[in-house]
């Protein structure tokens, strides 16, 4: 690599992820002004722990992420099967830009035509239409995980399976889905990043008492930014960088299963 190329990413890791390291840094900042550093201390993670309000916000978006994430694996999974499996079909690219859609869509737009159908049908906004809309968008993230597992798998074990005579509800839940297991969970915890890290969706299809903590957070900041902030900030960051980590160590397992 030339000394130029490693500039470049240099400037450019230091572009995405500095402010990320300025954040943690002042959420263990005695202070209470944010830009004044007052030294180390962990007075803030203690405040943030005992502020009711922010702990339930957090309490849902943990709630909204398990249920959507869950309802997003299982009908990703089924589309990846239908596209994988059953080869053309009458409304293939129907299906699949239907599928693909809210993925490239922006924020906005799904957020409001999502919006408008639940005043539509007359369904109350709250919990529901947030799992609802945080599964329609997730839903395309996790087809494509699996789906691209279902690529490269040996259909020759699921076939040697029929050929003994098991049904394919017996072939699938016996030889498929212990094969793509690794993704489906990479699919899962990258489905629960997604909804957990939403603030736009979830502002339009929110309700009362279904406050997520993206949401709390955003209207805290506009009254001013404090070290707490700083805190359930640096701890949202923790989470969606483990479970991004764990997402990435799992697509890369199920990529050396399909190798060997």
């Amino acid at each position: 690599m030339s000394a130029l190329n490693r500039w470049s990413l240099g400037l450019g890791l230091a572009f995405l992820y500095a402010p990320i390291l300025v954040l943690v840094a002042y959420s263990f900042n005695a202070s209470k002004l944010v830009t004044v550093w007052g030294g180390f201390s962990t007075h803030w993670y203690g405040v943030l722990l005992a502020d009711g309000p922010l702990i339930a916000a957090a309490l849902v978006s943990l709630k909204v992420a398990l249920l959507s994430a869950g309802i997003a694996s299982v009908l990703g999974t089924l589309a990846a099967l239908a596209l994988d499996r059953h080869g053309r079909f009458r409304g293939r690219g129907a299906f699949t830009g239907m599928l693909y859609a809210p993925m490239v869509m922006p924020e906005v737009m799904t957020g409001l035509s999502l919006l408008l159908l639940f005043v539509g049908i007359g369904l109350d906004r709250g919990l529901t239409t947030i799992v609802i809309a945080h599964a329609t968008f997730a839903t395309g993230f996790v087809a494509v995980v699996v789906g691209a597992r279902l690529k490269g798998l040996d259909r020759s074990l699921e076939e040697a399976a029929a050929d003994l005579g098991a049904p394919p509800w017996r072939v699938f839940l016996s030889v498929t889905l212990p094969l793509i297991a690794p993704s489906l969970a990479a699919g899962f915890l990258l489905a629960f990043t997604l909804s957990l890290d939403d603030l736009v969706i979830a502002s339009f299809v929110s309700g009362p008492g279904a406050t997520t903590l993206p949401m709390r957070l955003y209207s805290q900041v506009r009254l001013g930014v404090n070290p707490e902030i700083n805190a359930a900030s640096t701890l949202l960051v923790a989470a969606v960088t483990v479970i991004v980590l764990a997402a990435s160590w799992l697509s890369a397992r199920s990529g050396g299963t399909q190798a060997g």
